[in-house]
């Protein structure tokens, strides 16, 4: 049996602990090196772009919401405010991860659960979004006590108009973002809105401010505007065209008060109108048809018709027409009066409408002539009021008329205007012939520019007087105590192929007539009860208003006497108790010389 050699050890190096300890503390120091490295780069070198990454996350710039200016009639009192309200956002990044509190969210908010879910889910990429807007405080305090993540609110403004559908058209109305969308609203946008301002705060993830860390820029309110409109005329404007409305069963109506000595409108009112509070319904209810609609003036053209002769020297007041037989044929077709009238001085053209005269007096006139001279008076052009969508109606420059269309014009017929551009012109008649550009901002002055001779504008206002005493055709627009100035016109509204037996009916009229305060027009749509002659359609709104606006704005009575002689003809009546006066009836077969004339004629009427 061979021996078992003993086996060798191998040769191994000592364990050095000195050297291991070494090569860990390099290790460890080098880590430490490269710690404080990156610390201080962070801290020092890069620390503002971590600073924004900070920010981002946490730190937001959101804006001040300020209000919009006040917006008052001409005495203070408010027609437009703006009221603080709550809207309800949320953070659909942070709302989505707890989708078992959205049923919650959906009840609080009032709203279906598919349509909350769907409109999250959209911008569930966004980091905002409105659940709901402009709302009371109080509903959205109930809100928030429910502590659902993701969930806040902040401050926004709404518009409240106090005066509701009386003022509607005149201020216009906002839009969910507070912008001026129609009307004055829309017109003084830039003055009315102001400047939203800007913090900087720190959101918590839930979104919700834990704290305001500067102020970026200040919010500056909106501007107060203060307009020429008078609340009390304004009112009574709208009750009166109303309750005509409702009398004549007429499709709409219109009418505008303008002082005559500033060109301010102190009234606008038209009907149908809407909830400014509310818009809703038929997007035809909140056109502004006093500024907008078109219409021919018919009659009322005549005292512009009568002026422009008066001027030019071809005839004065006493100057004699003779109408007989109350028929006249103009190339193919035939003018009419409303009967034979015979023979009539300017003042009786004027006091029984008579188409034939008005007629006559153009026919004295150029063509140019007669078409500067009722361009002068604004027709043609837009007022330049500054209220939005403003319409120049159609007035043809003479290389546009053929051989109808001067007589035409002459009583109403062949041009088309606004009732606003019709009250200028009468203001301009009761301002001794100077014509003021209206303006809705009060104090605002806007130069005059004479366009008739002031005697000739006197006269014709006088003519204008006859209109509503005895003999006239607006009796009903009379006012006790005072003299009235004014003029009907009751046209036919056009339809395909020539003219509809659908009638406008307007009065426009000057108040007090020895120093008129007041142009006021009115005008009313397709009467389809009664009568539809504007002496007795438009005719009594007209009286009814400038009654109260007189009374009101304390304009003294000129017509003393006749006042005092009612007064005491009352008395006498009470002291022999005297049965009442029965109720005027109007009679549908009487005449009235404000219709238009009947024409003859493959061309229907002018």
């Amino acid at each position: 049996m061979s021996e078992r050699r003993p086996v060798r050890n191998r040769n191994r190096a000592p364990f050095n602990l000195r050297g291991r300890m070494l090569l860990v503390g390099v290790a460890l120091g080098l880590c430490s090196v490269a710690l404080v490295g990156r610390a201080a780069w962070v801290q020092l070198v890069d620390a503002e772009f971590y600073q924004r990454q900070g920010e981002a996350r946490f730190v937001r710039e959101i804006p001040i919401p300020t209000s919009r200016g006040m917006i008052t009639d001409r005495n203070g009192e408010p027609l437009a405010v703006s009221t603080p309200v709550e809207s309800i956002w949320a953070n659909p990044q942070e709302l989505l991860r707890y989708p078992e509190r959205l049923p919650e969210l959906a009840k609080a908010l009032d709203v279906p659960l598919d349509q909350l879910t769907t409109r999250l889910s959209q911008r569930a990429d966004k980091e905002f979004v409105y659940l709901k807007r402009r709302i009371n405080p109080d509903q959205a305090k109930a809100i928030l006590a429910h502590n659902i993540p993701g969930v806040a609110s902040q401050r926004e403004f709404r518009r409240f108009y106090p005066q509701g559908e009386a003022m509607a058209h005149v201020l216009g109305f906002t839009n969910i973002d507070d912008r001026g969308q129609e009307g004055l609203e829309l017109a003084f946008d830039e003055w009315l809105r102001g400047k939203p301002g800007a913090k900087r705060v720190i959101r918590d993830r839930h979104g919700r401010i834990v704290e305001n860390i500067d102020l970026v820029r200040p919010a500056e309110p909106g501007k107060d505007l203060v307009l020429s409109i008078d609340r009390r005329i304004q009112f009574l404007a709208y009750r009166e065209l109303r309750h005509a409305l409702d009398q004549h069963k007429a499709a709409s109506g219109s009418a505008v008060v303008l002082d005559v000595a500033t060109g301010e409108v102190l009234a606008m009112v038209n009907l149908p109108s809407y909830n400014p509070n509310a818009v809703t319904g038929n997007p035809d209810s909140r056109r502004n048809r006093v500024v907008t609609d078109r219409i021919e003036p018919g009659s009322t053209m005549k005292p512009i018709t009568a002026a422009a002769a008066l001027a030019a020297g071809k005839v004065h007041p006493g100057t004699k027409c003779d109408t007989s037989p109350g028929y006249m044929g103009l190339g193919r077709f035939t003018i009419r009066d409303h009967r034979n009238y015979g023979v009539l001085d300017v003042t009786g053209i004027i006091t029984k409408s008579s188409n034939l005269g008005a007629v006559m007096l153009s026919q004295q006139l150029s063509d140019q002539y007669f078409y500067d001279f009722v361009r002068g008076f604004g027709f043609g052009s837009p007022p330049r009021s500054g209220f939005p969508g403003e319409a120049a109606g159609v007035l043809r420059p003479p290389a546009r008329w053929d051989g109808l269309t001067k007589a035409t014009m002459s009583y109403g017929y062949g041009l088309s205007v606004t009732p606003l551009q019709i009250a200028q012109a009468y203001a301009a008649l009761g301002n001794h012939g100077r014509l003021i550009t209206p303006t809705f901002v009060k104090g605002q002055i806007n130069e005059p520019r004479q366009v008739v001779p002031p005697e000739i504008a006197d006269q014709v206002v006088r003519m204008m007087q006859t209109v509503t005493e005895p003999g006239g055709t607006a009796t009903q627009a009379a006012i006790l105590g005072y003299h009235v100035a004014g003029k009907t016109g009751t046209a036919r509204q056009a339809a395909a192929g020539g003219y509809s037996r659908r009638y406008t009916t307007t009065f426009a009229g000057l108040v007090p007539a020895s120093n008129p305060r007041f142009a006021t027009v009115v005008v009313i749509n397709d009467p389809q009860a009664g009568s539809y002659y504007a002496g007795l359609v438009s005719g009594p709104v007209f009286r009814a208003v400038m009654e109260d606006a007189l009374r009101v704005m304390d304009v003294p009575p000129d017509d003393i006497e006749t006042w005092l002689a009612a007064q005491a003809k009352g008395e006498a009546k009470r002291q022999a108790a005297l049965p009442p006066l029965p109720e005027a009836i109007d009679d549908p077969g009487a005449e009235d010389p404000t219709l238009p004339p009947a024409m003859s004629g493959t061309g229907g009427l002018p």
